[in-house]
């Protein structure tokens, strides 16, 4: 079984950690330790790989699983096993875990300095650009400046190709002209095979996290050196693969 611990200098008290696709019992092409209800996969090899995964890791508790949406809500997250809408949930209860799944969306895991609160968020474009990272900032009620943040595997951006409606979307959601330079930078322009082909970008998901992150006062933040798409065997895609499984980012207060 192959966990990713971040690295990271977080309160002794906080437990994180990252699955790969190796270590569980499903089959191709979810193989193997996929943890996405919103696959295909059989619900009976999900249901297992959690249970290998909450063995391995000693979970203190059932993690909250979330029913993702692409959107901008997070959720208190409870340990009594009920699947709920949202794209995050946080705590500040021990032994309660926050989970996300994700295949080349960016998993953002977050704690306080002072190990009292955590947080777990689905962040794909549609959720940065619509402001998920504002909202749970609010939602939260703390100081920024006493977040850290670990960003998870995702899709690099040599291998995330996006539309002008993409890139669109992250120049329109600020008025400020220094963050929408900001925002531009994030985006490679590719070169047109063809005269009449629409344009084509290459988007740094990574970078328009930190960017968005910094805009809010956060300014601790780690990891976001994993490409999803190029590693077939350590990591799911679905940009890559298609029809493919979900990685899980955990994270608790002991």
């Amino acid at each position: 079984m192959d966990i990713i611990t971040p690295d990271w200098p977080a309160p002794e008290n906080v437990v994180a950690a990252i699955t790969t696709r190796e270590g569980g019992v499903s089959l191709a092409p979810w193989d193997a330790f996929n943890f996405g209800f919103n696959t295909r996969d059989k619900p009976l090899s999900i249901e297992k790989n959690w249970q290998l995964l909450s063995k391995e890791l000693n979970l203190p508790a059932i993690p909250q699983v979330l029913s993702q949406v692409h959107g901008t809500d997070i959720v208190r997250a409870h340990s009594g096993g009920a699947v709920v809408i949202g794209d995050g949930s946080f705590s500040n209860l021990s032994k309660t875990v926050c989970a996300v799944t994700t295949a080349d969306c960016l998993p953002i895991l977050v704690c306080n300095i002072q190990g009292t609160l955590v947080c777990a968020l689905h962040a794909g474009w549609r959720g940065l650009s619509a402001g998920i990272v504002k909202n749970t900032i609010r939602q939260l009620g703390v100081l920024p400046s006493d977040l850290m943040v670990y960003l998870g595997p995702a899709i690099s951006q040599k291998n995330f190709e996006v539309g002008f409606e993409v890139k669109n979307m992250f120049i329109s959601s600020t008025s400020k002209p220094c963050l929408k330079e900001k925002f531009n930078s994030c985006f490679l322009r590719i070169q047109k095979k063809e005269k009449n082909e629409a344009e084509k970008w290459q988007a740094d998901l990574y970078g328009l996290a930190k960017m968005t992150l910094n805009e809010v006062g956060v300014t601790k933040i780690y990891g976001g050196d994993f490409c999803t798409y190029s590693d077939p065997v350590r990591f799911y895609s679905h940009r890559r693969d298609g029809e493919t499984g979900r990685m899980a980012s955990l994270i608790w207060i002991s």
